[in-house]
C-alpha cells in the first residue's frame, strides 16, 4: 500500500522516515526502483562529479546551453534554502507542485511488489530524474551527490562525464586518500563515451579506470587548456579554440578550470549538441550561482561561500587575499561534525580577526561550542599570539547579526562552511547591509 501526500513538505517528511540511514551507499535498491519506473532519457546526459567545482560547472553548462537556444534541465544538491532549488528546467527553478506527481510515482514503484527502502537522497533524486526525463529537454545536467560509482545519479548512463577537482572529503564513504576517492569518482565513466578530467593532477586510479573500461578520456593540460591575461581568457581543445572571452561571472581563480571543463564537455558532444562562440561568450558572462564566492554589494563587504573542506577553503582564502586590505575580517562559520577542521583553519585562520561560530539545524552538524573548542585547540597548537575573539550563536542569522553589529563600514564579513550556514542567511532573500542591520531584499 503506497502513501499519498498533497504537499512537497509532507513528501519530504515522509522521505526522511523511510530508511534508517541518512547515507547508504549502493545502487541496487535505487536501480530496482528506477527499472520499475522505466526511467530513461531521450536527450544527451552530462553527469558531473568531483570534490569541488561541481555546482559551478553545472551552472556554466546550463548558462551556455540556454544561450545556444537549448532547453536544459539541471539537478544539483544540496539546496541552500528551498528544496525546489535542486531542479531547474530551462533556467527556472521547478515549482513544488510540479514535483508531487513524481514523488507519488516513486512511492508507487517502491511499494509495487516487494517494498524497497530508499534514503531521502535516493527517493528525491529518483523523483527529480523522473521529472527531468519527462520535460522534453535538449540536455540533462546531473550533479553527483557523493562520490560517483555508488551515487543515485549513476543509475543514468552519462553521454559525457565531467570530473572536476579531486580532494580529501567524505573519507568514511569514499576512502582516505586521493587514489581511493578518484576510483569512486571514476565510476560515472562509460565505455566508449567521453570523460572530461578537469583536475590538473588527477589520481592515477582515475586514469587507469578510464583506460580499463575504454572511456574516451579528455585531460586538462593535454586535450584542452586555457590561457589568460587580466582582461580576457582563451580556451583551446581538440580542433576548436575560443579567444577573447570575458571572465566567467562566477568569481575566483578556480572558475577558469571549471569553465574549461564545461567547454570540453560541449566540444566532446559537438555532434549532438553544437554550440556557437557567441553562446559561450554570453553564457559565461551571465552565469549565476548563489553561495560561490558571492559578494553582496554594500558596506561592510559581505562574502558568502559554501567552502567546507580543505581544498575549497584554500581556494576561498586565495580569493579573499585577492580582495585587498580590510581593517578587520569577521567570519560566520558553521560546519558538519565529520569535517577535518585543522587544515581549513590553518589556511583561512591568518585572515580572520573575529569568529562567530554557529549551531546548525541538523543532527550531523558540529555545535558552535564544539567548533570553538576545536578552534581554541588549533590556535594553541599553532602558537597563535595575535588577539582573536570568538563567540557562539544559535543560528547563522544571529551570528551574522552579531557580526554586522560589531563591524565598521570598512570591514569585511565572511559567511562560510556548510550549505546550512550560507542558506541560513539567505532564507529571507539576499542579505543587504544597511545602517547596522540586515534588510531582506
Amino acid at each position: 500500500m503506497h502513501t499519498r501526500f498533497d504537499t512537497l513538505d509532507a513528501w519530504l517528511a515522509h522521505c526522511e522516515q523511510l530508511h534508517p540511514k541518512n547515507i547508504d551507499m549502493g545502487l541496487k535498491r535505487v536501480r530496482s526502483v528506477a527499472q520499475r519506473l522505466q526511467l530513461a532519457f531521450a536527450c544527451p546526459v552530462i553527469t558531473v562529479a568531483g570534490t569541488n567545482g561541481k555546482g559551478s560547472t553545472c551552472a556554466m553548462l546550463e548558462a551556455v546551453a540556454l544561450q545556444a537556444g537549448y532547453r536544459p534541465g539541471v539537478y544539483t544538491s544540496p539546496h541552500l534554502v528551498h528544496f525546489e532549488e535542486r531542479c531547474r528546467i530551462h533556467g527556472e527553478i521547478v515549482q513544488a507542485n510540479a514535483l508531487l506527481v513524481h514523488f507519488e510515482a516513486v512511492e508507487q514503484a517502491r511499494c509495487a511488489g516487494e517494498e524497497i527502502s530508499l534514503t531521502y537522497f535516493e527517493f528525491t533524486t529518483l523523483a527529480i530524474l523522473r521529472l527531468l526525463s519527462q520535460s522534453r529537454l535538449d540536455v540533462a545536467i546531473l550533479e553527483v551527490g557523493l562520490g560517483g560509482r555508488l551515487d543515485a545519479t549513476n543509475v543514468i548512463d552519462a553521454d559525457c562525464a565531467v570530473i572536476t577537482s579531486i580532494d580529501i572529503d567524505h573519507t568514511e564513504f569514499l576512502g582516505a586518500d586521493r587514489e581511493s576517492i578518484g576510483r569512486e569518482k571514476a565510476g560515472i565513466m562509460r565505455t566508449g563515451r567521453p570523460v572530461i578530467v578537469g583536475d590538473p593532477m588527477p589520481p592515477q586510479s582515475l586514469l587507469d579506470h578510464g583506460r580499463e573500461i575504454g572511456a574516451e578520456v579528455w585531460r586538462f593540460g593535454h586535450d584542452f587548456n586555457y590561457s589568460g591575461d587580466k582582461q580576457q581568457w582563451a580556451w583551446a581543445g581538440r580542433g576548436r579554440r575560443y579567444a577573447g572571452l570575458a571572465y566567467p561571472a562566477l568569481r575566483g581563480a578556480n572558475q577558469l578550470v571549471n569553465a574549461s571543463g564545461a567547454l570540453a564537455a560541449f566540444e566532446a558532444l559537438r555532434a549532438v549538441l553544437p554550440i556557437s562562440a557567441q553562446a559561450v561568450r554570453t553564457g559565461m558572462a551571465m552565469v549565476e550561482l548563489p553561495g560561490r564566492f558571492q559578494i553582496v554589494p554594500g558596506q561592510p563587504a559581505l562574502v558568502l561561500d559554501v567552502a567546507h573542506n580543505p581544498h575549497s577553503v584554500a581556494t576561498l582564502t586565495a580569493n579573499l587575499d585577492a580582495m585587498g586590505y580590510y581593517p578587520t575580517t569577521h567570519a560566520v562559520f558553521g560546519a558538519m561534525a565529520d569535517k577535518d577542521l585543522r587544515p581549513m583553519l590553518a589556511k583561512i585562520g591568518p585572515l580572520i580577526d573575529r569568529w562567530y561560530f554557529t549551531d546548525l539545524p541538523t543532527a550531523r552538524a558540529e555545535s558552535a561550542a564544539g567548533l570553538q573548542q576545536k578552534f581554541n585547540a588549533w590556535r594553541l597548537a599553532a602558537g597563535g599570539r595575535r588577539e582573536i575573539t570568538s563567540s557562539l550563536h544559535a543560528s547563522p542569522q544571529q551570528a551574522l547579526d552579531a557580526a554586522v553589529a560589531a563591524a565598521d563600514p570598512a570591514d569585511r564579513i565572511i559567511v562560510f562552511g556548510s550549505f546550512f550556514t550560507v542558506g541560513g542567511v539567505l532564507q529571507h532573500g539576499t542579505p543587504r547591509l544597511q545602517a547596522k542591520h540586515l534588510a531582506p531584499s
